[in-house]
């Protein structure tokens, strides 16, 4: 069992921080062997507003982690989010000098590297570049040109923008901790590789995650990324309504919103009350749960609402962008009673609750599968797959090695280059955060 690869998701969120310890068993599922959480104080929407609690919640995280696990945590895969998140839609195109060729990795690099020098606003970085579809010499909906003849390579992307100094601050946040970056992630992407099917991705999904400071959307069609935004509300702004609304204190909000809050005010009786211990002596106070769903009804109106323009603008009411499977919701805010019916009735979209369960063991703990961890789970799939890609790049790499040594002078082989991977912007963004920490120190 030794010989399969650990991999650590670090889930750097607005209420709590998550470190997971997993592997692949030997089915090929994601088996979790531990995790660590901790309260997230210096992290306001999806943004570190607060490096020293937020690294004093990373460690913690990681210590319990390493607890749970008995595994010594050294390099993390990150998730990234916050209301400075956008995207966009951008085609470019190139011409290339000799179409006797066949287009290879190479064209395709030069015109995602020419996708990078868009001009952004200021302090702000392209994250990642998604192809979505190719067009070679005007020849429309091409899904993989390598290999095809062509003068003109064209294509539509999608564009991921976020602010340098948020993602600069995460780095420095987990390079204080005494850990490192191994990867940096869309927390959208990673969610929704953890919750959604691949049918679901083909047949067209948006992907819901609300969490406590931010509500992420990730719309998938045809197995590809469509659209992606950042609204800046979540599960926190229903309890800040809730203690004003109730004029009590924010733990007894909390409390209050998981264990009798619905999103659906018809669904109490008037007299039903519930009564919370005043403050130090004071008289208790009676709430009527009636009123406690109209106070979290309107705040969840108004974030299914935001999100529902962000679907719109991607396109779902045109008949060849229609969503067929839907909403999925994931996420701690997922878990609202009577969520799903409101999404539903707010949306007409079909609609479930995704549980991370996709890709984990079949013997994986309750708590593991709870929509709170989907970030978590994705995060630590995708830091599994970076290793694997690692690997197979440095097999092919001596392999091509090896070959040159063997090969005499009669032999006149042709070698096949290694493959090599197309480097994901992401990857050339860590190394770019890491080179910049190890500057800045």
């Amino acid at each position: 069992m030794e010989g399969n690869k650990i991999s650590v998701g670090l889930d750097i969120g607005t209420t709590k921080i998550v470190a997971m310890v997993g592997r692949k068993n030997n089915y090929g599922k994601l088996e979790i062997l531990g995790i660590g959480k901790a309260k997230s104080l210096g992290v306001h929407r999806g943004v570190v507003n607060n490096i020293t609690q937020t690294i004093q919640s990373i460690q913690q995280a990681v210590h319990e982690a390493e607890a749970a696990s008995g595994v010594k945590i050294e390099e993390v895969t990150v998730g990234i989010a916050g209301q400075h998140i956008r995207s966009l839609q951008h085609s470019d195109y190139i011409t290339r000098t000799n179409s006797d060729l066949v287009i290879d990795e190479d064209d395709i690099d030069r015109l995602i590297n020419q996708v990078h020098k868009l001009v952004m606003l200021p302090g702000e970085e392209i994250i990642h570049v998604l192809p979505q579809e190719f067009k070679v010499d005007g020849q429309a909906e091409v899904k993989e040109p390598i290999g095809m003849y062509g003068g003109r390579l064209e294509a539509n992307f999608h564009v991921v923008v976020g602010q340098v100094s948020s993602i600069r601050n995460i780095g420095r946040c987990v390079k204080s901790a005494g850990l490192e970056l191994e990867g940096i992630t869309l927390e959208p992407l990673a969610s929704a590789n953890a919750v959604l099917s691949q049918d679901e991705k083909d047949a067209g999904v948006a992907l819901i995650d609300i969490g406590g400071g931010t509500t992420d959307l990730a719309i998938f069609r045809d197995g590809i990324i469509r659209h992606t935004a950042v609204i800046p509300f979540g599960g926190n702004v229903i309890t800040e309504d809730i203690k004003e609304g109730c004029s009590i204190i924010e733990k007894q909000a909390e409390l209050l919103k998981i264990k009798f809050g619905s999103a659906w005010p018809g669904e109490n009786k008037d007299n039903e009350i519930v009564s919370i211990p005043g403050l130090r002596g004071r008289e208790p106070k009676e709430i009527t749960l009636k009123n406690l769903s109209k106070i979290i009804h309107a705040r969840v109106v108004e974030i299914i609402e935001q999100v529902y323009v962000e679907i719109k603008n991607y396109g779902h009411e045109e008949q060849k962008k229609k969503l067929i499977a839907g909403i999925v919701l994931t996420g701690g805010g997922s878990q609202l009673n009577h969520l799903k019916q409101l999404v539903e009735y707010i949306t007409g979209m079909d609609t479930r609750i995704g549980f991370p369960n996709e890709h984990l063991a079949g013997d994986s703990d309750d708590e593991v599968t709870s929509p709170l961890y989907a970030t978590a789970v994705g995060l630590v799939m995708d830091g599994l797959k970076r290793q694997e890609k690692r690997k197979q790049e440095a097999v092919a790499q001596k392999e091509y090695e090896e070959s040159i040594i063997s090969d005499d002078s009669e032999q006149e082989e042709v070698i096949e280059k290694p493959v090599r991977e197309r480097k994901s912007f992401l990857d050339k963004l860590t190394e770019r955060v890491k080179d910049f920490l190890d500057n800045a120190e």
